[in-house]
């Protein structure tokens, strides 16, 4: 990047988000720091993350719908088989892990997978070609996975939790959701240590779903960014830099795989516990 002159510059340039808030004088307008970025306090907004993600998650509602569409019982499209077989996957998954009925459950799952498989997907893009592309229009900072942002994969995980605080109050009813969490694994007479407990528990849930997206995505990332310093290191270090490049690519669509499958599962795992009776 042309700002970026040095190692740490270079790297800290990548790990910078497109920032929108309030300054400290009262004027609103983008961060061209990360100092910035941090004076504008909780309300600021990650514009690149929060565009990618809304983008990512259009393309995959219009790849689905144009699917289904032009679906047909003959022979089908490449796009027909990928869906067919992603929606196949998703409904064995579900089946495998939810034991009761809820019909909001599979298409959660399948959006779950989808959305943070393509978020996760744009890790395998060469790391400058768009942030030196917004660079040249006037665009001082571009993260383009939006899944090594914390507050994307938070958004995520809460909003998985509170679909597991609904149906845990619409199954049990509020008597028996705070009895689960107050009266077990321990005797009645240690609701007050129960409730600890199950209470930390049940808050880690969403702590660990969020932080474990984000770590494997963000340490991705950064691996793609050392890699990357490689190639100003001359001839040997660039040749060995373009190895590393494509074999931890290829590594790599393993793990964003992985994690999207991984978030997916936990969704219909927590989901199946909010409508489990515990005796």
């Amino acid at each position: 990047m042309a700002e970026a002159h040095t190692s740490g510059e270079y790297i800290k340039h990548h790990l910078q988000n497109l920032t929108f808030g309030q300054h400290p004088d009262g004027t609103w307008g983008v961060a061209h720091s990360a100092a910035e970025a941090k004076e504008m306090g909780f309300w600021a907004i990650n514009l690149d993350s929060m565009g990618f993600a809304i983008v990512l998650g259009l393309a995959f509602l219009l790849m689905f719908r144009a699917a289904a569409k032009k679906a047909t019982i003959g022979v089908p499209s490449g796009l027909q088989n990928f869906v067919e077989w992603v929606v196949e996957f998703i409904d064995g998954s579900v089946r495998g892990s939810f034991s009761h009925k809820n019909p909001l459950v599979a298409p959660l799952a399948l959006t779950v997978f989808m959305w943070v498989f393509l978020m996760n997907f744009m890790d395998l893009l060469p790391i400058d070609w768009l942030p030196w592309i917004a660079t040249l229009l006037g665009v001082p900072y571009l993260k383009v996975v939006p899944s090594t942002d914390p507050n994307v994969t938070f958004a995520l995980a809460l909003s998985v939790f509170f679909l597991m605080l609904y149906y845990s109050v619409k199954m049990k009813g509020p008597g028996g959701f705070f009895a689960e969490l107050a009266f077990q694994p321990f005797p009645k007479f240690l609701f007050p240590v129960n409730l600890l407990l199950e209470g930390v528990g049940l808050i880690a849930k969403p702590v660990s779903l969020a932080l474990r997206l984000f770590g494997n995505m963000y340490a991705g990332e950064m691996i793609f960014i050392l890699i990357a310093l490689m190639f100003s290191g001359g001839i040997v270090l660039g040749v060995f830099g373009g190895v590393l490049q494509w074999a931890w690519a290829v590594f790599h669509i393993l793990i964003i795989t992985l994690q999207a499958f991984i978030f997916m599962t936990l969704t219909i795992v927590y989901l199946d516990m909010a409508h489990a009776e515990h005796h």
